[in-house]
């Protein structure tokens, strides 16, 4: 049966109110922490978000810059229906407390989607302050690819800390040295270890990986690239190739 929620998250970050803002009110802004959208600026917009053949609109319903912005999604077959609203509040020495909001209607696996959505959020909104401290004002090219089907949680994990040469207990800050096929190899530190993600910081880029045997999806990745010569799709191929290898 569907039913109602609400999640609520606040997050101090090293960045303007008018940064902030571009953050999380514009199609570059979004799509360089959280995932490629397109936002009309105005209440009554339309913004939009795609990721591979899915794509998804809502309607803006709040346009107060730099203080307010709010989102609603049309409701969906099973009824579900998703609202988000943030607001912005300047500190003194140029900092800023973001408070953001997640209400609506969730679907028949209540508990497990509001587990997710939790834990997926505190994960974005570490991502966006990553973004607004190292990154501030550039924009991301977003690579997305999906691993096998999933095994168990445990085994997912191994494969993980093994294809990215990590062992033992993982931390933050510990150092990470990949290389793939066909990119330039990778060197950075662990900026976010969670049951179900791990996130790693370069000089130019947020890798982030998402670990979904839990709720019965293959492992995942959503990376955003700040370098100026990214091709998406030559690196979308390189990291299916590398989830295909070391989940197999």
């Amino acid at each position: 049966m569907a039913r109602e929620f609400e999640l609520r998250k606040e997050v101090a970050l090293d960045a303007s109110p008018e940064q902030v803002w571009e953050a999380i009110a514009t199609g570059p802004g979004i799509t360089s922490w959280f995932m490629p959208h397109e936002v009309e600026p105005r209440e009554g917009g339309v913004i939009r978000v795609t990721v591979g053949d899915y794509t998804q609109e809502s309607t803006v319903t709040a346009w107060d810059p730099p203080r307010r912005f709010a989102v609603r999604s049309q409701q969906a077959d099973d009824g579900s229906v998703h609202a988000f609203e943030y607001l912005i509040e300047g500190r003194a020495g140029g900092s800023t407390v973001l408070r953001f909001t997640h209400s609506g209607i969730l679907g028949e696996d209540w508990e497990a989607e509001h587990d997710g959505l939790s834990q997926g959020w505190d994960m974005y909104l570490h991502t966006l302050a990553q973004y607004l401290r190292y990154f501030p004002g550039r924009t991301a090219t977003f690579v997305a690819a999906e691993g096998p089907r999933p095994s168990g949680q445990e085994e997912t994990w191994t494969a993980l800390k093994r294809g990215l040469g990590l062992t033992g207990a993982v931390t933050e800050g510990d150092t990470v040295r990949l290389t793939l096929d066909g990119l330039a190899p990778i060197e950075g530190v662990v900026d976010y270890v969670r049951p179900r993600f791990l996130g790693v910081r370069t000089s130019d880029r947020l890798y982030r990986f998402h670990l979904r045997a839990a709720i019965g999806m293959p492992v995942a990745v959503g990376h955003h690239l700040y370098a100026d010569d990214v091709d998406q799709k030559e690196a979308e191929r390189a990291w299916q190739s590398w989830l295909s290898r070391s989940f197999a």
